[in-house]
């Protein structure tokens, strides 16, 4: 029973992570980016930073939305499913 909690805690993990990775790489990246073109024109605009990556992951999470709903819609059957394991 322990075994069980302890891989679904592990799962769960997995799965947000699975799912939070594409925006927070597009972020991140496009953060990298902004900052070395910052660096090398000395321009130091504070939206300059914010507007890309708003922009950037928003465009990811629509374009990935289909695979993330399906990923979460298999995790969720397969935790509804657990529950008459867990019930014993």
């Amino acid at each position: 029973m322990e075994e069980k909690l302890v891989g679904l805690g592990v799962e769960t993990f997995k799965i947000a992570l699975m799912l939070a990775l594409p925006g927070l790489l597009t972020g991140m990246l496009l953060g990298l980016a902004v900052s070395i073109f910052q660096a090398t024109t000395q321009i130091n605009e504070m939206t300059l930073s914010f507007i890309p990556k708003i922009i950037g992951v928003v465009i990811v999470i629509v374009l990935t939305m289909p695979w993330m709903l399906n990923e979460m819609i298999d995790f969720s059957t397969h935790i509804f499913a657990m529950i008459p394991s867990f019930v014993e």
